[in-house]
């Protein structure tokens, strides 16, 4: 079978012997001129097919097409012709629209488009009722079409750092079987109430916005086990947070809050929590606890980490709840 190396140098040979033969020979009439220009398109068009053949693989039972650090800013409509392909990851390749013959793609769960120049996403992504994934972080999206209500199998969508992403739209919250959601370092101000609606969300990161507030109904998210509000607006926490039955990871570094809500000592579920940077009321200094895990944790931990984990933690928490109760015990004694 002749590699694409040398089909590509039969195609060119080809191309190059018609361009000699039209300038030695009389001008052409007009149609025979569009025939030529034709068949270079089609010859051309192979080239290009064939060089995506090549990089479609098989990945864990999936076929995948993997394109990364190469020039590919649109994509060719020859690429129809591998609708069979299940996964699309195409990154670093200064892409700048996703193609509206993406909904030729009926077989496809994954769409990683990751690190590109996109500026939208088309109406006819909620097209692909079997998707799974849909991966557009670190691109230049401004709005997200209401279509996307139509990914009902969709399980994971990050949207992290588009810059100017300050808004979804309602209908998003028919999206039943969303369970992780990355909105970081874009622009919102407020949790959607289309997020907070979702009903299987696990994993939320709202990191690096500018939100002011966390929604009074945030207990309505009951399957969230992760919340990330790093690096935001937050002056304080509603108490419903409390009734977070399933919230065992909540990162709160770097806001302006100045209180902990006293329920708070109640959730009883929270493995990890980062109360670091926050202008609180209370000064309170934790010495760290002798280490009674096992070598191998140890290790795997960042130094760092570490030192969050035991100074602005959970230990943390419980011990400025209760110095916080005991400062209001003083004021009503006086």
């Amino acid at each position: 079978m002749m590699g694409v190396a040398s089909v590509r140098a039969h195609w060119e040979s080809l191309i190059q012997r018609k361009e000699e033969e039209l300038k030695k020979g009389r001008r052409p009439r007009c149609g025979a001129r569009v025939s030529g220009l034709c068949g270079v398109q089609v010859w051309e068009d192979r080239l290009v097919l064939a060089r995506l053949r090549e990089k479609v693989q098989t990945e864990e039972g999936r076929l995948v097409l993997r394109i990364q650090q190469e020039d590919w800013k649109t994509l060719p409509g020859c690429l129809v012709q591998l609708i069979q392909v299940q996964e699309i990851r195409i990154n670093r390749t200064g892409l700048v629209q996703i193609p509206e013959f993406i909904c030729n793609f009926q077989n496809l769960l994954v769409l990683d488009l990751n690190r590109n120049g996109l500026t939208r996403i088309p109406d006819q992504i909620g097209t692909l009722t079997r998707l799974q994934e849909l991966l557009l972080s670190f691109n230049r999206i401004q709005n997200v079409p209401e279509q996307i209500a139509g990914l009902e199998r969709l399980e994971r969508l990050d949207l992290a750092a588009n810059q100017d992403l300050d808004q979804l739209p309602d209908q998003m919250r028919t999206l039943t079987r969303l369970q992780h959601l990355d909105l970081s370092l874009n622009q919102f101000r407020n949790v959607p109430d289309c997020v907070v609606a979702l009903p299987a969300l696990q994993w939320l990161d709202m990191g690096g916005n500018g939100l002011v507030q966390l929604p009074e109904d945030l207990h309505r998210m009951e399957n969230l086990h992760t919340l990330w509000v790093q690096r935001n607006h937050l002056e304080g926490l509603p108490t419903s947070i409390s009734r977070m039955k399933n919230l065992d990871t909540l990162v709160l570094s770097q806001n302006r809050i100045r209180d902990i809500p006293p329920l708070m000592e109640d959730m009883t579920q929270l493995r990890f929590v980062n109360f670091r940077d926050n202008p609180l009321t209370l000064e309170l200094n934790l010495t760290p606890k002798s280490k009674s895990r096992s070598k191998t944790e140890e290790d795997r931990e960042d130094p760092e980490d570490q030192e969050d984990r035991e100074l602005f933690g959970l230990d943390f928490m419980l011990a400025y709840i209760q110095e916080a109760r005991k400062r209001d015990y003083k004021v009503l004694d006086n």
